[in-house]
């Protein structure tokens, strides 16, 4: 790292704020760069990282504030000029063409030409010479990019920006896709780059990398800037505070919040699971959930919950372990295999991975148990009816939305019918990921009292949240991760507290670790 007392900085944004219909992006926010200095930003969901990058980019100009490169003020029409002003990216998904080979993906746009049009000895040639530069000799540049594997694509998405020699180079999550081994490669070739003076932006949710490679941060929370610190000065639990908008102190204070219900830890578990992972989704995970028993898998976004739900679920595969359900071993291969062993999944996004927003309320309600039952044997309207009536009053849903369009429906209203839809099967097995996100209150409290009711009833409950207050209020376990790995569970108690998690989250590894 070059000192900061030496330098003006390369990058200064001042003042930017980003208005999106409805939503303040970016609220008069400040940052800088130093030339040789890798600077993260942190945040949660809907912190504003993404739209900073955006601002740097070129992709989307500020609605107030001013963009300083190396002393001069700029103003970004678009991508092309934002790389003019030696600004490179490489975005999460890479942005590659797989048809072509290692070196036309390197080059693409700057093909060496001759008289007869591109040069491609030459082109290889300075292919090979990017390449070289980031230590990646061994890559041969007339490989089809298909043939590659996704550290390798992210390497060469890596190697295109670098071509240009840039000043700056925005990495927004590079490292999304990639094992530890992968991240490790990765991690040699940012620290070259610094090296040699570029300035480079690191975007990512995994805590221990941002630490392990950054020289400074920037946390953003609510589209605000935070502050800027060394990291070297920044403890773990002082930055998960900061992200989350917590003080430890306050968190201290928190007591857990117990359920009125007991589970019998005896007996076979509803769901077991044994170095159960995917390859660059998540490591080799434990899990087992007893009938009648909520476990909240709490973590910060990017350690691996969702994975973990949907490996879960069968709706992605895992490539490792074991999986019982009801000491029966399973393979759950898709959705509906899952479907057939009791497994109900009510996902993220409701949005893209829930609702089908043209379908009315009631059509959205019935649609996993006559998945369940299979397309030729539909459910009767009697059946449907009885169905619909049940969840209308233990959710206590409006009936005159039954036969509206699910799109136009409150997001709590939208909640209460994925929720019906999962238990419409009457699941042994109900894995909630972010059941109450973007819910008012009173709809929050509604869905929570009624998993903690199905918990009584003998429904096996995984659930997740990114509000640690609701997963330690919820839960009798609480297993946690960190970076896409387990890193410890705990027994819920009045002795557990959110401080309990945060503590567990942002616990030091040691210099070795996950690198």
């Amino acid at each position: 790292m070059i000192a900061e007392s030496a330098l003006e900085p390369l990058i200064r944004l001042e003042g930017i704020t980003v208005d999106y219909p409805g939503v303040r992006a970016l609220d008069g926010v400040d940052f800088r760069m130093f030339p040789g200095e890798v600077h993260a930003v942190m945040g949660e969901n809907a912190a504003g990282k993404s739209t900073l990058v955006a601002v740097l980019t070129g992709t989307r100009a500020p609605d107030a504030g001013t963009v300083v490169v190396a002393g001069e003020p700029r103003r970004f029409g678009g991508v092309a000029d934002s790389r003019a002003a030696g600004i490179a990216t490489v975005f999460q998904e890479t942005q590659l063409s797989p048809n072509l080979s290692v070196a036309e993906n390197v080059m693409l746009g700057r093909e060496r030409r001759g008289r007869l049009g591109i040069d491609w000895k030459r082109t290889r040639a300075a292919a090979a010479e990017a390449l070289g530069r980031l230590g990646l000799d061994d890559l041969d540049p007339k490989t089809p990019l298909s043939m590659l594997t996704p550290a390798q694509k992210q390497l060469v998405a890596l190697a295109r920006a670098v071509v240009d020699d840039p000043r700056v180079l925005v990495l927004d999550e590079p490292t999304s896709s990639l094992d530890q081994a992968e991240v490790a490669t990765l991690m040699r070739v940012i620290r070259g780059l610094r090296e040699r003076g570029v300035a480079i932006l690191f975007v990512s949710h995994f805590l221990e990398q941002a630490f392990a490679i950054s020289d400074r941060m920037t946390v953003l929370r609510g589209g605000k800037r935070i502050g800027e610190y060394a990291t070297r000065d920044l403890e773990r639990a002082d930055l998960i505070s900061k992200m989350l908008g917590k003080d430890i102190d306050g968190l201290r204070a928190l007591g857990s919040e117990r359920k009125a219900h007991h589970y019998a830890s005896d007996g076979e578990p509803a769901m077991r699971a044994t170095s159960f992972g995917r390859r660059g989704a998540i490591e080799r995970t434990d899990i087992d959930v007893q009938r009648g028993e909520i476990v909240g898998l709490a973590g910060l976004r990017g350690s691996g919950r969702s994975e973990l739900a949907s490996l879960l679920s069968g709706s992605v595969r895992a490539d490792s372990g074991e999986l019982w359900v009801d000491g029966e071993r399973v393979e759950l291969r898709s959705p509906s295999a899952a479907l057939r062993h009791r497994i109900a999944l009510s996902a993220e996004s409701r949005r893209t991975q829930g609702i089908i927003g043209d379908l009315t309320a009631r059509e959205n309600m019935i649609l996993s148990l006559q998945a369940l039952r299979g397309w030729t044997r539909p459910l009767s309207t009697a059946e449907e009816a009885a169905l619909v009536d049940t969840y209308v009053e233990a959710l206590h849903l409006a009936p005159s939305d039954l036969d509206r369009p699910v799109r136009m429906l409150s997001g709590g209203t939208q909640q209460k019918v994925l929720l019906a839809r999962a238990l419409a099967v009457r699941p042994h097995v109900l894995i909630l990921d972010e059941p109450t996100r973007g819910i008012d209150i009173a709809a929050k409290l509604e869905v929570q009292r009624r998993i903690s009711q199905l918990a009584g009833d003998g429904v096996a409950v995984v659930f997740i949240s990114s509000e640690l207050e609701e997963v330690v209020r919820l839960s009798d376990r609480i297993i946690v991760l960190k970076d896409r790995e387990k890193i410890g569970e705990l027994s819920n108690g009045p002795g557990v507290t959110v401080d309990t998690v945060v503590e567990m989250i942002a616990a030091d590894p040691g210099p070795d670790a996950g690198l």
